[in-house]
């Protein structure tokens, strides 16, 4: 047990010394088929930092339609609070409105609750697939999860605020600790999103309220969204009369109104707030440099699509020259993905298996991702290249 402690000592030493440096610096970990590094209640997790706790979920666990807890991936920009307990946490909503609020966690409780299952992706999911490399958490493809968050809708709390007609947006603020002169996390929403029957302040995910790493007590959940608007550990609502400003919304969480060629710059006034997801899908099977035998091989993964609906998914065992529909699976849920799968018949050789996803806005995946400065919104068609023996 003293070993494996002072590893651990070391790791995280090694992990705050390379949060100086340069940020494409990854201290990722291999995933459970290599003996990842445990992290209580996070079962197999691959560990992306450990300053701020960032894990990733391993490809292969996308075999279920709603993600167990303890394979959710997690995003933090800063420190966890570090205490935190339902009878004390309060959650004030202010700003453009009559009837200023404060709920403590039992009054929030007895607000009639709603349910959403949800694909939730970090906007720098596949980050770390770009080229020309970019800076951040250096994600590969697995910082995706989809759960049944539960909790009042949003509109019921801003029904009993009273918004004024000078409320346009809707502000997030949670409990991070934050760390020195870095900005707090701070973001906010349109006030139609806010509004959405959809649009929650989850208190439980899966049946069970949320644990620690997923916002306990109370997170925004913004479905269909980049996760970085389903903001943690929420403590304050604030009704604005113009979109927040401030570093998590500019220059932070921005994409390129035009195309951008790789390795450019860009001007943060040519840039607009990222929302929605787009279209995607990953193969979680077989897995990527996997020896096979010769016959059937099921060829399987999931897909999603923000707002919009997965509609189609195709697969090319051939590196994208023929591609063959696959069938979709039985659940689904308007802003969840879809699990699919394919099945071939093998033959012996060296294969690039490819899939792309098809949404009900006619948006495929496209052949190449659309790089950008901060690698966000990868969805170029996934692939795996495997060997049938």
């Amino acid at each position: 047990m003293s070993s494996r402690r002072n590893f651990l000592k070391q790791m995280s030493g090694a992990a705050l010394a390379a949060s100086a440096a340069p940020s494409f610096l990854s201290w990722a970990l291999p995933g459970p088929q290599n003996g990842a590094i445990e992290i209580p209640g996070e079962d197999g997790m691959i560990v992306r930092s450990f300053r701020f706790v960032d894990l990733e979920t391993p490809v292969e666990y996308f075999n279920a339609w709603l993600t167990p807890v303890p394979h959710f991936f997690v995003r933090n920009h800063m420190h966890e609070p570090s205490e935190l307990n339902s009878e004390d946490w309060r959650l004030s909503v202010g700003g453009e409105v009559e009837k200023p609020l404060t709920f403590t966690h039992s009054e929030l409780s007895k607000l009639e609750a709603h349910s959403v299952v949800n694909t939730l992706e970090c906007a720098g999911n596949g980050r770390s697939l770009h080229r020309p490399q970019v800076p951040g958490i250096q994600w590969g493809k697995g910082a995706v999860s989809t759960a049944r968050f539960s909790g009042p809708r949003l509109r019921d709390i801003l029904q009993r605020a009273a918004v004024k007609s000078t409320g346009k947006h809707v502000m997030f603020r949670g409990l991070d600790e934050v760390p020195g002169k870095v900005p707090p996390f701070i973001r906010s929403i349109p006030i139609e999103k806010a509004l959405d029957s959809d649009t929650l302040v989850a208190t439980h995910m899966n049946g069970a309220p949320l644990t620690k790493h997923h916002g306990f007590p109370a997170r925004a959940l913004v479905p269909g969204w980049i996760g970085a608007a389903s903001c943690k550990w929420l403590t304050e609502i604030k009704i604005l009369d113009s979109e927040f400003v401030g570093n998590f919304m500019s220059p932070g969480y921005r994409f390129p109104n035009q195309p951008v060629k790789p390795g450019d710059a860009v001007k943060p006034e040519d840039t607009h707030v990222l929302t929605g997801l787009n279209v995607k899908s990953v193969i979680s099977g077989p897995l990527d440099g996997a020896t096979l035998k010769t016959g059937k091989v099921t060829v399987h993964g999931a897909a999603w699509a923000g707002e919009a609906d997965v509609v189609k998914i195709e697969v090319s065992t051939d590196g994208g020259s023929n591609w063959n529909p696959a069938s979709l699976g039985h659940d689904q849920a308007h802003y969840a993905w879809r699990l699919w799968n394919y099945e071939w018949k093998a033959k012996g050789g060296d294969y690039t298996i490819l899939s792309r996803a098809t949404d009900s806005q006619g948006r495929t995946q496209p052949s190449t991702p659309v790089w950008n400065p901060s690698g966000y919104l990868y969805n170029a068609a996934d692939q795996v290249k495997i060997h049938v023996a």
